[in-house]
């Protein structure tokens, strides 16, 4: 069928990935060192990435191409995230292609068990409800008020322990005031930590901040995640981290720090192993994995 798809000019295009983050659909990747339409199925033609390209090496074209899948789309976008899944969804409303955002809509249902986000929480921020709003009635389990209970203390747990010493091995450690170009991150293993996770965890420190450096953030409460993005891809490429581990916490906000690593992870010239760990409420880790 013939179509609006983006045409990449790669004479002018230097690979920078500027377009990547734009294309939430996931029809862009940088390979071979040029920007690489590596699918008409994704390519919704609606032009998101043109504005991110600092070289003017992207137009729209009318040509014959495969018919856009939104399915298909929505199958590649749920790992990487709430955020870009609402960045999406956003994306297509504005342009009027309801019939997508339906399509789309219809797949986050009855797929609940393919992404680790709420169907509820893509539908408040659809229509910009903030997350005190989004709690009510239920709402992101994440948010929602519980006791912890721990065993009693007893004199019998009274005997003196060794104090535990602090792993941490640099300073500042939120997303945004952290420098890629520290000395201290040269090489180094780093641990990507929602910022729950080490207040939910007593171990947390010997457990997985033990000669690693450390970076803090929170993918529902935080603005900038693009600014978190091109961060990681620079700790990546340029401070040639060895690893990234990602600790988060088992409520479903927590899975769009995953998928901003993963992002970053396909935008960085480089590649570098990626663990995932799962943190429970009461600071129980339910899973560590490579990824």
């Amino acid at each position: 069928m013939e179509r609006d798809v983006i045409k990449i000019d790669e004479e002018l295009c230097n690979g920078c990935g500027e377009c990547v983050p734009g294309c939430h659909e996931g029809a862009l990747q940088i390979i071979d060192g040029k920007a690489r339409l590596i699918s008409d199925l994704m390519c919704d033609g609606l032009g998101a990435c043109l504005g991110h390209c600092p070289m003017g090496a992207m137009e729209i074209e009318r040509r014959e191409a495969d018919p856009y899948n939104e399915t298909k789309v929505m199958e590649i976008m749920v790992s990487k995230g709430i955020n870009t899944v609402v960045a999406h969804l956003k994306h297509l409303k504005d342009h009027n292609e309801m019939e997508f955002v339906k399509e789309a809509m219809t797949f986050l249902k009855n797929n609940q068990d393919k992404y680790d986000f709420e169907l509820e929480e893509v539908i408040n921020a659809m229509h910009n409800k903030p997350a005190a709003m989004a709690n009510q009635g239920g709402g992101c389990p994440g948010s929602q008020s519980r006791e912890i209970n721990k065993p009693a203390f007893s004199l019998a747990d009274a005997a003196p322990a060794a104090p535990q010493t602090s792993q941490l091995r640099q300073w500042p450690v939120q997303m945004h005031l952290i420098n890629p170009g520290a000395s201290f991150f040269q090489e180094a293993d780093m641990v990507l930590a929602a910022d729950c996770a080490p207040f939910a965890m007593g171990d947390f420190h010997s457990k997985f901040l033990k000669n690693k450096v450390l970076g803090i953030a929170c993918p529902k409460l935080d603005d900038g995640m693009d600014v978190y993005l091109n961060k990681l891809v620079s700790l990546i490429n340029d401070a040639k981290i060895n690893s990234l581990t990602v600790v988060i916490m088992q409520v479903p906000c927590c899975g769009g720090l995953m998928g901003v690593a993963q992002q970053a992870l396909q935008l960085a010239s480089r590649k570098i192993p990626l663990k995932r760990a799962i943190v429970s409420v009461e600071g129980e880790v339910l899973s560590e994995e490579w990824v």
